[in-house]
């Protein structure tokens, strides 16, 4: 008898865990997901081309990251396009993406190597 009590117990409190887990990780309007690690982080996907000398090539920026690193904000894409270009590696770099964090997806633009919207 207390085996099969026991069992119950430990089927209902998968349950409820499993239950809990499928609806934290369910979107919300304005979020892109509901676990609290990504609704603090910030996530910023671009296409970038850099231009040196009149010769353009794609940028990725994740190059210029440390190993192990995919949290990049606009305030950290701002700095390794300064990098880049304070390196005299491109004249300018310019792109279009997006913005990933707990206020949802917006637009960003780079234009001549800043950050914009």
């Amino acid at each position: 008898m207390r085996e099969s009590v026991l069992s119950a117990v430990q089927i209902v409190l998968t349950l409820a865990l499993v239950a809990w887990m499928i609806t934290g990780f369910t979107p919300l309007p304005g979020r892109w997901l509901r676990w609290k690690m990504f609704c603090r982080a910030t996530f910023t996907i671009v296409t970038l081309t850099g231009t040196k000398d009149g010769h353009a090539e794609p940028v990725n920026v994740y190059d210029h990251l440390s190993p192990g690193s995919f949290i990049l904000g606009p305030p950290q894409l701002q700095a390794i396009l300064d990098h880049l270009t304070n390196s005299g590696r491109y004249d300018r770099i310019d792109g279009t993406g997006r913005v990933l964090s707990a206020s949802g997806e917006q637009p960003v633009k780079v234009v001549n190597s800043r950050v914009v919207g």
